[in-house]
């Protein structure tokens, strides 16, 4: 399988950007609301936490069959970053598959964000000729579920690590 690689998509407010370790700084100050960690896990990280972070991440995955795809969501009108999306592509029998999250700061949801970027991307990894999206969604998890079923993902009875696997496949 080919690597994939991050490339810009633009959406009608959004331009979700690859990610880089210069985006650190503002990101931390998007992810800082220690609610937002509710259902994400951990804690907010430090500027230098997540420069770390995103340095690991643009380094790609030590897997070569697997691609580690990250972006920002930048809101176009007010030049800033709002949250991220990320795709996981792992190859599989029936062509690659991708796993995606998103997340946007506290600030910036209730504003349709997170289901223009996830939709979004869903339509980029779709010509990119990933044939399955899928996502893992706690199930208390409300906001995120409606994301998914904008972007076209519907629950599955899988679990893993107590999240519902919605999935979606893609025809070409």
């Amino acid at each position: 399988m080919n690597a994939f690689a991050a490339r810009a998509v633009s959406t009608a407010r959004l331009d979700l950007l690859p990610l880089l370790v210069e985006h650190a700084e503002e990101m931390a100050s998007v992810l800082s609301d220690p609610a937002l960690h509710t259902f994400i896990g951990g804690t907010p990280d430090t500027p230098e936490a997540l420069r770390s972070r995103y340095q690991r991440m643009t380094a790609g995955s030590p897997d070569p069959a697997v691609s580690w795809l990250n972006w920002v969501i930048r809101l176009r009108d007010k030049a800033c970053l709002t949250g991220t999306v990320q795709a996981t592509i792992s190859p599989s029998s029936q062509g690659p598959v991708a796993e995606i999250a998103w997340v946007v700061g506290t600030a910036w949801q209730g504003r349709g964000i997170a289901t223009e970027a996830a939709r979004g991307l869903v339509e980029w990894l779709g010509r990119q000729r990933v044939q399955t999206v899928i996502a893992h969604i706690r199930p208390e998890h409300q906001a995120s579920a409606a994301v998914a079923i904008a972007a076209g993902l519907t629950p599955t009875n899988e679990r893993h690590e107590g999240e519902i696997r919605w999935s979606r496949s893609i025809r070409q």
